[in-house]
């Protein structure tokens, strides 16, 4: 594995477990996520302990669980192709919200976070496209090929 996906694999990790030493030690200190509108909470997050902090009440409200599927990286920068798991309000189903990220690093951090998807009530992902075959995340797997399960409660 190497350092960038290492590094965006333990950004994951914390976000879905809430943790916030992992958060802030992955995240350079003047870190800002944008996020695409219109999705809800579109405004850009910045500084670490605000995004760190930020992340733990999203996880902590839908249950959400993210995993790296697919990773293109190098010194300064990476972009990476997502699945966030999470439970719908009400029903408790679990959805599958795929999206994509590039990610700018400083100092060995993560410094600019720019992240591409639609939030929507249901599953979103590609059409006809074969995740499994390409070793990307499901229902029932929440790992993939470049994240593996180390979190206990992954697979809710």
């Amino acid at each position: 594995m190497s350092d960038r996906l290492a590094l965006l694999v333990r950004y994951y990790e914390g976000c879905s477990a809430g943790d916030l030493d992992e958060l802030v030690a992955t995240l350079h200190p003047d870190v800002v996520h944008y996020f695409l509108a219109p999705n809800v909470g579109s405004a850009p997050v910045a500084g670490n302990d605000h995004l760190a902090r930020y992340w733990r009440k999203v996880a902590s409200m839908i249950n959400a669980r993210w995993v790296v599927d697919h990773f293109l990286g190098g010194d300064e920068e990476a972009v990476i192709e997502w699945t966030m798991f999470w439970n719908a309000a009400g029903s408790g189903e679990r959805i599958a919200t795929r999206g994509a990220e590039w990610f700018r690093f400083e100092d060995d951090r993560i410094a600019e976070i720019r992240s591409y998807y639609q939030q929507t009530d249901g599953d979103s992902q590609l059409d006809a496209f074969n995740y499994v075959a390409r070793g990307y995340s499901t229902h029932g797997d929440e790992t993939s090929r470049v994240h593996e399960n180390v979190l206990s409660s992954s697979n809710p």
